[in-house]
C-alpha cells in the first residue's frame, strides 16, 4: 500500500510541475533538478534489485535513460521520464493485486458470524471456530457461510457468487447449499459437512490465487523479449553515440523505445481475464489454459450430465412375474442407493417418493459403466445393462429380453434387475437434452471449433437420437468409462496437431479430463473433486459457458497481439519522428507517456466484454 501512494504522490507531483511549465510560469529549474533527482531514487532501486537477480529488466534501461538525460541537462525530460516509470509502477502494482481485489470481493461473501443452534439455544460463532456437524441458523437476508445439508426449513438460495446466475432456487430438506450464497427467503437450519477452509467458497479462492501465479506462453515470451530488448537497445544506444556524438538524440531514442507498456499491459491482461471469467462462475486454473481455449479444434463430450441433464426422467417401470413393482424398486433401491452411475440418483429419488426405508448395504461390486452385484435381504441383486447380467448368467425369459430390446430400439435408456439369476424387470429413462446444447455447440463451431465427439455407454439408438438433437458430429456408444480414456488417448495421439478438449462432470470423467489439451468440468458447485479435475470448472450445468469461455480466451489471445502490434507502431512512428528531428527529449518522453496508455486500456477492455 505505502508503495502505492508513494507512487501516486510522484505522479501529482511530477504531474503538477510540468503542467505550470505547460503554462509558461517560468518555474525555476532547481525544482525540476530536485524532483528529478528524489524520483530516480524507486528506479535506481528497482534496477540495482535486477542486477543482483542477474535480469536486464525494462528499469535497468529506465535508470539509463535517466542518466543520459541528467547528462545531457534535460530536466524536463527527466521530470516526463520518472512521471512516465511511476504511471507504469502503478499499473504494475494495480495488476498484481488484481487478483487480490478478487479474492477480496470473494470474501465479503463469506460471513465471520454465524448463527449455531444449541440443544433449544443460539450462540453466535466465529465462522473458523464452526465444527463439521454443527447447525447453523440461516434467516432471511443472510448468506451460508459454510457447505452443508438443509435438516429443515425451505428457502429460495441465490447462487450468483458461485454460479453466475441471478435466478434464486428454491431449497428444502435434503438439499445441498453452499458458502457464500444468499437466502432470499424463508429459513433454514444447515448441517455443515466441512469447515470454513474446504468450503466450495474457500476452493475457488484458492484456484483464483494459483491461477495469477502460473505464467502463459505470451508472458513468459514478452519477459523473455524484454530482456533482450533492453541489451540490444542499450547496445544499439552506445552505437549511435559513438557515432553521432549527440547525446540529446540518443537520449530521444531511449525515451522512444521504452518497453514498460507492453511488460505492463500483457500480464494485465491475462489477469483480467481470469478474473472477468470467475466473476461469472467460470474458474480457469491458469493463464496457459487462457491461450489454448482460443485454439481448441476437437470436442469430446459425455452424455449424461453434459449433454443431456444430471438426472434422467424414470419413465416407466416394468416388472416380470410375480413381484410387484413396489418390491422390484425395493431391490432397485438396494443395488443404487451405493453406486456412482447417473442413472441411480434418479432412481433413489424416485424410491424416496414412494416412502421407500433406505436400505444398509456394506457388500457391493461395481463395474463402472456397466452394473452393480450386492448382497440383500438374503438375495443376491444385479442392476444395470442386459449385456452385464447376461456376463453374470442371470436367465431372462424371450417375452422379456422382446420387451427390452423394443424399449432400447426406441431411444430409451434401461436399468435392467436380476434377483437369485432372473430378470425380474426393469426402469425406463428418458434423458432430457440440455435447452442451451444445440446453440451452445454452433456457437463453439462459430468461434473455431470444427468437430463434436460424443461418448456414452448408452446404446446406439440412443446415442443417436441425442446427437440429432443436440448438433454432435460424431458419436461412439456402448463406452465404457476405460473406453472414453483410451478413446482421447488415441485420438489425441492420432491427430497431435488439434487441441482437443473433453468435456464431462469432473468425478466419472477425471482421467479422461486429464488427458485433453483443454478440460471442462460441468456443474462443479460443492464438489472438490470436479473442481480440481480441469482446467476450467464451470459452476454451473450451463453449456453456454463453454463458448463464453472460449469468447474470454479468444479476446485475451487479441489484446495481447493487439498490444504487441501497438508496441511496434507507436515506436516506429516515434523513431521516424526522432530521427526526423521532430521529437526532442522532452518531446519524445511526452510521447512515449501517453502512447503507454493505448496498451493498458486494450488489455482492460477485457472486463466490458458483454455475456453472450
Amino acid at each position: 500500500m505505502l508503495n502505492l501512494v508513494l507512487n501516486f504522490a510522484l505522479v501529482f507531483i511530477l504531474g503538477i510541475l510540468l503542467l505550470l511549465n505547460l503554462l509558461k510560469l517560468n518555474i525555476p529549474i532547481i525544482y525540476f533538478q530536485i524532483v528529478s533527482i528524489v524520483a530516480i531514487i524507486p528506479v535506481a532501486i528497482a534496477a540495482y534489485k535486477s542486477i543482483r537477480q542477474k535480469e536486464v529488466s525494462v528499469d535497468f534501461l529506465a535508470a539509463v535513460a535517466l542518466i543520459f538525460a541528467y547528462i545531457a541537462r534535460e530536466w524536463e525530460s527527466a521530470v516526463f521520464i520518472n512521471l512516465m516509470l511511476s504511471s507504469a509502477r502503478i499499473f504494475d502494482i494495480w495488476t498484481t493485486r488484481k487478483s487480490d481485489q478478487l479474492v477480496k470481493s470473494l470474501l465479503k461473501y463469506r460471513p465471520e458470524k454465524v448463527k449455531v443452534k444449541v440443544d433449544d439455544h443460539t450462540i453466535i460463532k466465529d465462522v473458523d471456530d464452526v465444527a463439521v456437524g454443527d447447525v447453523l441458523i440461516i434467516g432471511r437476508g443472510e448468506r451460508i457461510a459454510i457447505d452443508g445439508v438443509i435438516i429443515s426449513g425451505q428457502a429460495s438460495i441465490d447462487e450468483a457468487t458461485l454460479t453466475g446466475e441471478s435466478f434464486p432456487i428454491v431449497k428444502k430438506t435434503g438439499d445441498k447449499v453452499f458458502s457464500s450464497t444468499l437466502n432470499t427467503s424463508g429459513s433454514i437450519l444447515v448441517r455443515t459437512e466441512k469447515v470454513a477452509g474446504e468450503s466450495t467458497l474457500a476452493k475457488i479462492i484458492t484456484l483464483v490465487e494459483k491461477s495469477s501465479l502460473k505464467k502463459s506462453k505470451t508472458v513468459k515470451m514478452v519477459n523473455t523479449f524484454a530482456k533482450w530488448y533492453v541489451i540490444a537497445t542499450l547496445l544499439g544506444a552506445i552505437i549511435i553515440y559513438l557515432i553521432t556524438k549527440d547525446i540529446n538524440f540518443v537520449l530521444a531514442i531511449l525515451l522512444v523505445v521504452c518497453a514498460d507498456d507492453i511488460a505492463v499491459s500483457i500480464p494485465l491482461a491475462f489477469t483480467v481475464a481470469v478474473s472477468t471469467a470467475a466473476k461469472g462462475g467460470i474458474l480457469i486454473k491458469s493463464s496457459d489454459v487462457l491461450e489454448r481455449l482460443s485454439k481448441i479444434d476437437v470436442f469430446i463430450t459425455d452424455k449424461t450430465g453434459t449433454l443431456t441433464t444430471s438426472k434422467p426422467k424414470i419413465v416407466k417401470i416394468e416388472t416380470f412375474g410375480d413381484i410387484t413393482q413396489k418390491e422390484l424398486l425395493k431391490y432397485l433401491l438396494a443395488a443404487e442407493i451405493n453406486s456412482n452411475h447417473p442413472m441411480a440418483g434418479p432412481i433413489v429419488e424416485y424410491a424416496k417418493i414412494q416412502n421407500l426405508k433406505i436400505p444398509a448395504i456394506t457388500n457391493s461390486d461395481e463395474t463402472p459403466g456397466e452394473g452393480i452385484e450386492v448382497l440383500y435381504d438374503g438375495k443376491k441383486i444385479i442392476s444395470g445393462k442386459m449385456e452385464f447380467l447376461k456376463s453374470r448368467h442371470v436367465k431372462i425369459e424371450p417375452f422379456g429380453l422382446k420387451t427390452i430390446e423394443q424399449y432400447s430400439l426406441e431411444g430409451y435408456s434401461l436399468v435392467v434387475i436380476g434377483i437369485d439369476g432372473l430378470v425380474k424387470g426393469f426402469v425406463v429413462f428418458e434423458d432430457e437434452i440440455r435447452p442451451s446444447a444445440k446453440s451452445a455447440i454452433k456457437k463453439t463451431k462459430e468461434l473455431g471449433s470444427k468437430l463434436w465427439i460424443m461418448l456414452t455407454g448408452d446404446n446406439k439408438v440412443v446415442a443417436k437420437k441425442i446427437s440429432a438433437l443436440a448438433g454432435i458430429d460424431i458419436f461412439e456408444a456402448n463406452v465404457s468409462p476405460e473406453g472414453k480414456l483410451k478413446y482421447v488417448e488415441n485420438y489425441q495421439r492420432e491427430n497431435k496437431e488439434k487441441t482437443v478438449a473433453m468435456v464431462g462432470d469432473g468425478v466419472n470423467d477425471a482421467a479422461a479430463l486429464a488427458l485433453a489439451d483443454v478440460s471442462f468440468a460441468m456443474g462443479v458447485v460443492g464438489s472438490d473433486a470436479a473442481i480440481n479435475a480441469a482446467d476450467v470448472a464451470l459452476m454451473n450445468d450451463s453449456l453456454e459457458r463453454i463458448p463464453q469461455a472460449m469468447e474470454i480466451g479468444r479476446k485475451t489471445r487479441n489484446v495481447s497481439y493487439t498490444n504487441i502490434a501497438i508496441w511496434v507502431l507507436t515506436n516506429v512512428v516515434g523513431l521516424v519522428l526522432v530521427f526526423t528531428h521532430i521529437l526532442s527529449p522532452t518531446g519524445a518522453a511526452t510521447y512515449n507517456f501517453l502512447t503507454d496508455f493505448l496498451p493498458i486500456f486494450n488489455a482492460l477492455s477485457i472486463a466490458w466484454m458483454k455475456k453472450s
